[in-house]
């Protein structure tokens, strides 16, 4: 057995060095980050989306936005084929393939005026890659925001098997503090960070603590189903993606990073105290029910690994915030790093409970047991770690609870506006200068995206499952198996963006264009393997879906290809 503590230093260790050393390198030899340079913030500062940020509030907000419950659900789930696997994938892809995928599209974005990824596909390849890029980003972003959505409901919900009722309060608390916070900030300005933070943090406390004991069932006696919570959190987003980002946004993240930042070290200080030894198998070649190892743990563990998300919002909400080029070191590469600590004390929280009480064959026997209990091993494993210090488990599980929570809020209304960016370049990239008027409006493509959301989380369809049986489910909830894939998917056409940028510059490519390789391969290799499954099982709807993905995928390789062979000549 391999004591739990042993782990948790190597990478972090790792982790360290890999920011003092290789972040340095790219920053300084590759990109040659320039601190005089004029940001996109600057040049285009309104007030509203483009807004000069201190580098520690947007070091909060990018984090916050990047993280979510990407980088918790992966690696609960990926410790199915063993914990080594999972640990090797997240330090070695942390450091060499998601930091640098994170600190590059952030870099090739404000170096050109902040445009988001899928615009860059224009200069970079050509009009009609822009066109298919940005037709994949939206699907990409609306259909998992439709099952966020699905999934922020069914927390809030009472009763249900995963109901999380004492996060009403807190979560409905943190927008009225992130208001008052982002208020004292930017227009009393004279009270500086620190007071602000100190309140909102106090203030964030109390929320958590009052929600605990006072969990919310019912509004006004009137219990609130899944469908009454979709539309509360589509109206929400819909305000939230319109609203100055200093107003909500970014004060609503930045303080919710200390909500992780004290879980994740209370995580590790329960580790450090307790000790426990990792029970559960180093390598498990084949669980039921799971797909192979290669290339499902690539796809399974994305945030807290490498994410294609990642490059959305490094080109979407964050360039428009980041001050001097020189923090994109440590809001890219520091960010990402930070993210695959939080996916380490994942793996530790969710192997290191084993030796509480159960077996492992109990919590990773199949496939689909994983699937239905993955945040809950998190939660209670985190709850048994922290026990160590001192605390009832059942109490601070509560916490760790309220932090999920809170964390699917910051992915759904950052996300929303990203999409909402998105609406606007497509008006864009369809050359009609009259729909390019009304979509940039902000109003009309903050209601377009809400809308896309709420199709995916509301419309449900007919499915028959491989027994025969017909069953009505959301549109997102079937196409859901997509997710993983064309999110990776996206990770490596950012960094083929990134490699072409640096090709035609001159510079060395190797750094971007091996990680590029690699994720590419493996997941265009599992789209193939599941489109063969979806075909096996007559699931037409995701089956024809999938096709057009991956249809897209190979236009958008080819079309780059040309633009190499282009450059080159």
């Amino acid at each position: 057995m391999v004591n739990s503590l042993l782990i948790v230093v190597v990478c972090l260790a790792a982790f360290v060095a890999a920011y003092l050393v290789y972040s340095r390198f790219i920053s300084e030899k590759i990109l040659k980050l320039d601190p005089s340079y004029e940001c996109p913030s600057r040049e285009f500062e309104d007030g509203i989306d483009y807004v000069p940020t201190r580098s520690s509030v947007l070091f909060g907000h990018h984090f916050s936005t990047i993280a979510g419950l990407g980088p918790i659900v992966g690696p609960a789930i990926g410790v199915i084929w063993g914990w080594l696997p999972a640990v090797l994938w997240v330090v070695l892809g942390t450091i060499f393939f998601g930091a640098v995928h994170d600190l590059t599209t952030l870099y090739l974005s404000l170096r050109h005026q902040g445009k988001t990824i899928g615009s860059l596909t224009e200069k970079l390849i050509g009009p009609r890659a822009r066109l298919l890029f940005l037709i994949l980003i939206f699907f990409i972003l609306a259909l998992a925001m439709g099952v966020f959505a699905q999934i922020m409901a069914k927390l809030f919900s009472f009763p249900a098997p995963a109901g999380r009722p004492e996060a009403v309060f807190p979560s409905g608390a943190l927008i009225l503090i992130a208001i008052l916070i982002g208020t004292m900030v930017y227009k009393i300005q004279r009270l500086g960070l620190l007071g602000p933070t100190i309140l909102g943090i106090a203030l964030m406390g109390l929320a958590i603590w009052y929600g605990a004991g006072h969990p919310i069932r019912s509004v006004f006696g009137y219990e609130l189903g899944l469908t009454s919570w979709v539309f509360i959190l589509l109206g929400y987003t819909f305000v939230a993606s319109v609203l100055p980002v200093w107003l909500l946004l970014q004060p609503r993240d930045y303080i919710n990073s200390f909500q992780l930042f004290a879980g994740l070290i209370l995580i590790y200080l329960g580790v450090l105290i307790g000790r426990p030894e990792i029970q559960a198998p180093a390598f498990q070649a084949a669980p039921e029910g799971a797909p192979g190892l290669f290339p499902f743990l690539f796809i399974t563990i994305a945030c807290g690994a490498i994410s294609g998300f990642h490059n959305l919002v490094c080109s979407g909400t964050t360039v428009r915030q980041i001050a001097s080029e020189t923090d994109c070191r440590p809001i890219g590469y520091g960010g990402m790093l930070t993210e695959g600590a939080l996916a380490v004390g994942v793996i530790v929280a969710c192997t290191a409970v084993v030796s509480q009480g159960s077996s492992w064959p109990e919590m990773y026997g199949s496939w689909k047991l994983v699937g239905e209990k993955k945040l809950s091993y998190f939660i209670e494993g985190s709850g048994e770690l922290i026990g160590n210090l001192g605390r009832p488990p059942k109490v601070a599980a509560n916490f760790i609870a309220v932090m999920c929570v809170s964390f699917a809020m910051t992915t759904l209304d950052s996300a929303t506006r990203l999409l909402r960016y998105n609406v606007e370049e497509l008006g864009q990239a369809l050359g009609v200068p009259a729909l390019a008027k009304i979509l940039g409006n902000r109003f009309v493509a903050s209601a377009i995206a809400v809308a896309a959301i709420g199709y995916f989380a509301l419309l449900k369809i007919s499915q028959t499952l491989p027994d025969g049986t017909v069953v009505m489910k959301p549109v997102g909830a079937i196409l859901w198996t997509l997710f993983g894939t064309t999110n990776q998917l996206l990770a490596g056409l950012g960094l083929l963006l990134v490699t072409l940028y640096l090709y035609q510059k001159g510079r060395r490519i190797i750094y971007t264009a091996v990680p590029m390789a690699v994720v590419l391969v493996f997941t265009l290799t599992a789209t193939v393997i599941n489109l063969m499954k979806f075909w096996a099982d007559r699931s037409w709807s995701v089956f024809w879906v999938g096709l057009a993905v991956l249809a897209l995928t190979v236009w958008l390789i080819v079309e780059a290809a040309m633009a190499f062979k282009r450059r080159k000549g």
